[in-house]
């Protein structure tokens, strides 16, 4: 005999098969909402911005991150910086109302994001830079002086 039970996304217990001859409204209703959802429907529409995409490259002194948030301004950024975990962040707000004779609309608007980095030990902390331009916002990480990779040198011998 088979233990194994299916739960259903309703998280009824109850047994599926005993009524699967006599449908009723409210069996009805339930399978039509607790069916999957195409994305788009069960996606929270007021969360407005996804996350953005990054791009990270090291050179041979520094570490560089490119993000692309398009749209925003330099004060909207939150960029911290807390036991070499470096956090950037936005919350953005707009608020919207028309006023006509018969009706007022209001229209509410939200978005956010919050990306986390852990950095490695041979950043210095001291020196890291950021500028926002034509929608990217780049950070520059510079090594500490002992992590830059020092050129090949030749040795000659004596």
């Amino acid at each position: 005999m088979n233990n194994l039970v299916s739960v259903p996304k309703n998280g009824s217990l109850a047994n599926s098969n005993s009524n699967q001859n006599h449908t009723t409204l409210s069996s009805w209703l339930d399978d039509i909402f607790n069916r999957d959802l195409p994305s788009v429907f069960t996606s929270n529409f007021n969360m407005g911005m996804t996350l953005p995409k990054v791009n990270i490259k090291e050179t041979a002194d520094a570490f560089e991150v490119e993000m692309a948030v398009p749209g925003l301004k330099k004060s909207d950024f939150h960029i911290d910086l807390d036991n070499q975990v470096l956090s950037i962040s936005t919350e953005t707000k707009e608020e919207n109302e028309i006023k006509e004779e018969n009706y007022t609309r209001r229209e509410f608007g939200y978005s956010s994001f919050k990306r986390t980095f852990n950095l490695p030990e041979s950043v210095n902390e001291e020196k890291i830079k950021a500028n926002y331009d034509n929608g990217i916002l780049g950070i520059h990480l510079p090594k500490k002086e002992e992590a830059i990779q020092k050129p090949a040198r030749s040795i000659k011998i004596s």
